[in-house]
């Protein structure tokens, strides 16, 4: 399998370097993204492909059901670098329908440490109840629970040290929700979007 790996890469390389030869060289010379993703680790939602973008366009971090943890060394990290080295305008928090992370949360199964990573979808749950009890089965209750989960994953992003110190210091950058549909592969707005002047001045308040 690994052969086949490796044999694939070969021709993705020849073929982009025969359609522009020029292309690798413009990718190894400088990191300019304009998008910070974080999204799920779902190998059926590469961030660059259901975004039609080239990988150098995007900067992303992926996690079990693309959550927030305000202790994740890893995805501070790398929203640091986004913000402050990349100077990201925009970032993307992308959950998708189908989600087996949010699927596991919801269940009353044991998943090792798996368990303990999603406990903040599980709170979610509870605290909407309510309406996830007006829809019609599990499936959608579940599909509606991960957008709530990319709708809080942009309210804590937003919360984050690194975005309020970016943000006073005048940086322009905005957080959006997203949701992917395995089902018809397209993106749909949350509209949740976050900015400098709406965070800010709900904090003056």
């Amino acid at each position: 399998m690994l052969n086949d790996l490796l044999d694939r890469n070969a021709v993705w390389s020849d073929q982009h370097r025969k359609n522009d030869p020029g292309y690798f060289t413009r990718l190894a010379g400088q990191q300019t993204p304009e998008f910070f993703w974080i999204g799920c680790s779902d190998s059926r939602v590469p961030a660059n492909v259901v975004a039609g973008l080239d990988p150098g366009e995007v900067f992303v971090h992926r996690n079990v059901a693309n959550v927030i943890h305000s202790s994740d060394m890893n995805m501070l990290s790398a929203l640091e670098f986004a913000v402050d080295a990349l100077k990201i305008k925009e970032i993307i928090v992308c959950g998708h329908y189908g989600c087996g992370g949010v699927k596991a949360a919801t269940e009353d199964l044991p998943h090792g440490l798996a368990d303990h990573w999603l406990e903040p979808i599980r709170r979610l749950a509870r605290a909407y109840v309510v309406d996830l009890a007006q829809q019609d089965d599990a499936e959608a209750r579940r599909d509606q629970l991960a957008e709530l989960n990319v709708i809080e994953g942009v309210r804590r992003v937003a919360e984050t040290p690194i975005m309020q110190r970016a943000w006073r210091g005048g940086a322009q950058v905005r957080i959006h929700g997203l949701i992917y549909g395995l089902k018809d592969g397209r993106l749909r707005d949350l509209d949740c979007t976050v900015g400098p002047g709406h965070f800010l001045a709900e904090a003056a308040q």
